[in-house]
């Protein structure tokens, strides 16, 4: 079932996630149906709190082909980021939650994530490339953290107006 995003400026995209203790069945049906809301906004990264649940849970896929309908999600609870190299890069971002705005953010080129899966045992990964980009923005909303928040406060404003205006359309 496709959920209904949270958009910017909703005071609920601040506010930090709470760590997800055990899976059952209504929270893996809740990560399915994040899936879907990703995948139905052409999206390549959800957070919880982006469909409304302070749940530090992820769901990414940076390698779908949408031609070829191949798919390969990616789902990570609990995540956090144990190490970044120096090494920096700018790249364009976007979010279900800020829509049909993009904006160049400076993130790690590479990092390691500890995280749980779908059965709660823990993992560790390294990412680079568009899946450490990702990793970063979705984690940060784990942690109340939008990509605008990067931004200056004047683009960060016009950003949020042009959002408003088009919902109001």
């Amino acid at each position: 079932m496709k959920l209904e995003l949270v958009t910017v400026p909703d005071r609920l995209l601040k506010e930090k996630s709470n760590k997800v203790e055990k899976i059952d069945d209504n929270l893996k049906k809740f990560i399915d149906d994040m899936f879907e809301t990703m995948y139905e906004n052409n999206g390549v990264g959800l957070a919880a709190v982006q469909v409304g649940k302070l749940l530090r849970i992820v769901t990414i896929d940076v390698e779908q082909d949408k031609k070829a309908n191949k798919k390969k999600p990616l789902v990570f609870i609990n995540p956090e980021i144990i190490w970044r190299s120096s090494e920096k890069e700018i790249m364009e971002e976007g979010c279900l939650s800020v829509p049909e705005q993009r904006e160049r953010v400076l993130r790690n080129l590479e990092i390691e994530v500890k995280y749980n899966d779908i059965n709660m045992n823990e993992n560790k990964i390294k990412a680079d490339g568009a899946l450490a980009h990702c990793l970063q923005h979705e984690i940060d909303h784990t942690n109340g953290i939008v990509f605008i928040d990067y931004l200056s406060k004047l683009k960060r404003d016009i950003i949020i107006k042009k959002v408003l205006k088009s919902k109001k359309h």
